[in-house]
């Protein structure tokens, strides 16, 4: 398994990579994903992760997390379908992760931002591997599976 970690500015308290590199690995696992996948976990600030959200979404504020999947869509979906190089690996995307809206959000729901990340984590990847939330019944699904694989992370990860 391979999680390439890249922290695209230094803040004051952020996990340090092999940490967030850890809580990847072990979402990976709960969810079936085998030894020759890989993907990409970025930390970005504010402006950053509003610049994405305004490219790819047409969203002109920041987020929380984006998620740009590589894998192809089964049902005829948005997705664009990239041509995957011919290493064995599957190739997953990159999750997004606003540091600064972790930090707000961690305060908003009093936990710490240890925490809110391995949320944002688990969530970004689900989204990778085909998870939504337009749809009310999608949206339980995902938030059972989020709970699922937080309460496993084992560790003192979170």
């Amino acid at each position: 398994m391979e999680v390439n970690v890249l922290i695209d500015e230094y803040f004051e308290g952020c996990p340090e990579a092999s940490w967030l590199e850890s809580v990847a690995e072990q979402v990976l696992v709960a969810q079936g994903i085998n030894s020759r996948a890989e993907l990409g976990l970025v930390i970005v600030g504010q402006e950053k992760i509003r610049q994405l959200n305004l490219s790819y979404l047409g969203k002109d504020e920041p987020t929380d997390v984006l998620a740009f999947s590589m894998l192809p869509e089964e049902s005829g979906g948005y997705r664009t379908h990239f041509v995957a190089p011919p290493d064995g690996m599957q190739h997953l995307g990159e999750v997004i992760i606003s540091y600064p809206q972790a930090v707000i959000q961690a305060e908003e729901h009093q936990h710490s931002v240890r925490r809110e990340i391995a949320i944002l984590i688990i969530h970004g990847i689900l989204h990778l591997l085909g998870y939504e939330h337009d749809k009310p019944e999608e949206e339980r699904e995902m938030r059972a599976r989020e709970a699922e694989i937080l309460k496993a992370i084992k560790g003192g990860l979170v």
